[in-house]
């Protein structure tokens, strides 16, 4: 069985991302147009960003509380065979947003037999609309969503981990994989869009923190890092 083929989650997803991508033009371009101002390049930019955001970013956050910033429909269908091939039965994810990526992980669950989707969104407005759209898809059933900071929401995991989507503020990678790490099961992908943070990078690449990790070529340009438990 493929849930993301059927109509009700098909037509959801496909209106999200057009919606999406209009939404979400403007702040892209915004961005793009702060770069050539400075003078910098992409990676010149990313240590002011992750500066800035550490510092205030639940400020940060809430502007953005009326854009997507999902993932695009290649990753969103990536997410999906992950969660399918390690029949994952529990996830857990990080910013969940309007719920496109949330939707893709429920999907895989939904095939994969049942089991718990526990999603962190700190922006209420965004919660309420990803609860809205998994009512919609017909996926709200295995889905929990925990609205506020992921550092208070995602601090009682209460059991095993099979997978990990990380998409919230890029400074709270490490933070946010370090809460659930003691959960994690053997070989349990975790997957890091965005994962600029040289911190969590650094962690993850290295063999002495049981993980194995590389960038993953889907969506080249995003900084997706594709981690595996290792032990």
């Amino acid at each position: 069985m493929n849930t993301l083929i059927t109509p009700r989650v098909a037509e959801t997803l496909n209106a999200l991302h057009r919606e999406a991508e209009t939404v979400d033009r403007a702040h892209i371009a915004a961005r793009m147009a702060e770069i050539t101002e400075a003078g910098e390049s992409f990676a010149e930019a990313v240590p002011r960003w992750l500066g800035e955001e550490r510092a205030k970013y639940r400020t940060i956050y809430h502007d953005y509380a009326g854009n997507f910033l999902s993932v695009s429909e290649t990753y969103g269908r990536f997410l999906y065979m992950i969660a399918r091939t390690c029949w994952a039965k529990r996830i857990v994810e990080f910013g969940t947003s309007m719920g496109i990526s949330t939707i893709y992980l429920a999907a895989a669950l939904r095939d994969n037999g049942g089991g718990q989707l526990i999603a962190s969104e700190i922006e209420p407005a965004k919660a309420a609309r990803a609860r809205a759209n998994l009512e919609t898809a017909g996926l709200a059933d295995l889905v929990e969503i925990r609205e506020g900071d992921a550092l208070d929401t995602l601090n009682h995991i209460g059991g095993e981990v099979d997978l990990v989507l990380l998409d919230g503020a890029f400074s709270l990678y490490l933070p946010v994989l370090k809460l659930i790490e003691p959960y994690l099961t053997q070989g349990a992908p975790i997957l890091g869009e965005n994962a600029f943070d040289p911190s969590y990078l650094d962690y993850v690449r290295d063999p002495a923190n049981l993980y194995v990790s590389q960038p993953l070529p889907v969506d080249e340009g995003r900084g997706n890092e594709f981690t595996v438990r290792a032990a």
